[in-house]
Formats: structure tokens, sequence, C-alpha cells
């Protein structure tokens, strides 16, 4: 019987090195290349004017800088604000008869496209009071004011991709102590066993990002709809991961830990400040996108725009995925296998007769 050769020490510390290289390498994509990469490319934004008289012509000269960093709207005041609570765009330059120019932008929006629209707008309405001030000297400058609807705090800010991120290692934690404690101690968790795992991984997650919201922001709306979407995320993240690691293994990790990592570095952005490479192949797809920005707008008032009902549907179809994969029955064992279980450490004595 041949011994397996085993490679020397000196080409196996090699390996590993090159290991540890191709892991960074992967890394360094996925997180801090899309934050290197970031730059506006097209920016929903809007200039509002009356439907008619001379600001018309106003707006659309405005709506001419920006190049291709800004995708401008022309609009009405009504319109443009309730494109901005559609978050259609990130906020709304407005012309009024009035001396001042408004900027409007929301706390329901992402932090990261409020931020750049607001220094856009501002910037534009600053071109727009020295244009004035060159055309009539003796006009006083234009001022300019900002308003922000549904105005949030810093822990609202940073709720929403926080407890996501929570939800998710949180359940990957119980997920994988499911697995390799099972594995240590010999069990075999049915299906009952694995959608208890399931559902309680969801409904304790759940109760700890609540308390942390309480915590961070007592002001924060915690209503049946905020917990029943936390809950939503929860579950489906849960039952996402446990249905890969049933299928895959431990092997699932490099998979589901990886994930995680992307979060605050794509799901924290805004689609039109990512490299196009990122949007399409990371941010078009990460769950965690879904489940933010839907918190985002439930802990801001605004449960009717367009990212809480998107949220809900791909949470739901994950859930759902992953629980067939959870209660589908696996392989039976054989009488034989049942009665002479082999583990990959186990030594098989060989006689010879």
């Amino acid at each position: 019987m041949s011994v397996p050769r085993r490679p020397r020490p000196g080409a196996f510390a090699l390996i590993a090195a090159v290991a540890g290289a191709l892991v960074a390498v992967v890394l360094g994509f996925l997180t801090f290349g899309a934050q290197a990469t970031s730059a506006p490319d097209r920016v929903p934004v809007a200039v509002s004017a009356p439907p008619a008289g001379p600001l018309q012509a106003v707006a659309s000269r405005v709506s001419q800088q920006g190049g291709g960093q800004l995708e401008w709207r022309l609009t009405t005041p009504e319109d443009g604000r309730k494109a901005l609570a559609d978050k259609e765009v990130y906020g709304v330059l407005e012309l009024g008869a009035g001396p001042p120019v408004t900027v409007v932008v929301s706390g329901a929006v992402n932090p990261s496209g409020t931020q750049v629209a607001q220094q856009a707008l501002t910037g534009a309405a600053q071109a727009l009071s020295a244009a004035a001030a060159q055309a009539d000297p003796a006009a006083p400058p234009v001022a300019v004011k900002v308003e922000t609807l549904n105005p949030v705090s810093v822990a609202g800010r940073t709720a929403p991709l926080a407890a996501s991120a929570l939800a998710w290692v949180g359940c990957l934690v119980a997920c994988a102590v499911l697995l390799l404690g099972s594995r240590r101690l010999e069990l075999v968790p049915g299906v009952g066993a694995r959608v208890v795992q399931v559902l309680g991984a969801g409904v304790l997650i759940t109760a700890v990002i609540a308390g942390f919201l309480k915590l961070w922001d007592s002001s924060l709306p915690l209503g049946w709809d905020v917990l029943g979407f936390l809950f939503l995320a929860a579950t489906a993240f849960a039952a996402l991961q446990a249905g890969l690691l049933r299928l895959l293994g431990v092997r699932a990790m490099s998979i589901l830990g990886p994930l995680y990592l992307v979060a605050p570095a794509v799901a924290g952005q805004v689609p039109e400040l990512l490299n196009p490479a990122y949007r399409a192949l990371l941010w078009s797809w990460t769950p965690f996108r879904f489940s933010a920005e839907g918190l985002r707008s439930l802990l801001q008032g605004t449960p009717d725009a367009p990212d809480v009902a998107a949220g809900i549907w791909v949470l739901a179809g994950m859930l759902v995925v992953g629980l067939v994969v959870v209660v589908w029955p696996g392989r039976k064992a054989s009488a034989v296998e049942k009665a002479e279980p082999h583990t990959p450490d186990r030594v098989v004595e060989v006689g010879v007769h």
C-alpha cells in the first residue's frame, strides 16, 4: 500500500503565503477598491421653478451645470419634493419668487447621496448668485437656505446599515455554531431543529437590534412595521445562511464571511457614486442594500418609498429559498452506514491473513 506523498514544509509555507496574498487581493477588490474608486456619475438631482415665468429659463440654465456628474430633472416644487420622497432624486434646488434659493434634502435618503447632492446644489446656488451679481452689481446677493425633510440624527443615519450588518453576523454565528457543534457532538439536526434555529435566530437578533436602536436614539420609531421588517431581514439572512451551510458545509463560510465586509463599502453607498463595475457586480445584488434602505425609509417615516416594497419582496424571496433548502429531505443513510459510521479521522484496521 503506497503512502501519500506529503509536501515539504518549505513548499507548504509558500503555498500558505500565496493563499494569504490571494485573499488580500479579493478583499481589496471587494472592500477598499469600491471606496477608492468612488466618484459622482450622473447623480440624480432636480431643479424646480414655478411652471410659468422667467425662473423657468433660469432653471434651464442651472440644469446645464455639473457635466456628467449630475443628472438634472426640471420640475415644479411639488413634483420635485415628491420625487425626493420617492428617492428618485437625492436633492432639489428650489427657485421661488422670494430672494432665498432653497436646497431641499431628505433624511430618508442614503447619507452618501444626500451629502453629494447638497454640495452640488449649494454650488449651483452660489454660481447662480454670482451670475446675478455680475448682471446687476447693485442687487443684493442671493441667499441660500438648506431645508431637510424627515430630519435624521447621527444614530438614525448609522442604524440601517448597522442593523443589517449585525443581523447578518449574528445569524451567521448561530448557523455556524449549529453546524460545527452538531458535528463535534455527533448530532444530526432534523428538519424541526433547523427550522427552530432559523426562527429563533430571527426573533433573538430582532430583539437585540431593537434594543440597540433604543439605546442609540430613543426617538427612533419601533412600531410593528419596523420590527416586522427587522424580523423578516434577520430570518431571511438566517435561512439563506443555513441553506448554504447545509449544501456546502464549512466551505460556505468562504462566501458568507466576505459578504459581511462588502456591507459598509458597497451597500453604504448610492450606486451613482460607485465605479460601474462595482455597481453591476456587487451593489446590484448584495442583500444588505435591500434591508438597509428599506429600514431607513421606515425609520424616517416614509413607508411608501419604493425601496420598502423592494426590500420586502427580495427578503421574502431569500427566506423562501433558504427555507426550502433547510427543510428539503436529505439522503437517508443505509443500514451499513448507520451501523458502521465513517468519520474523516477514523482509523480502519486492515488485517492480513
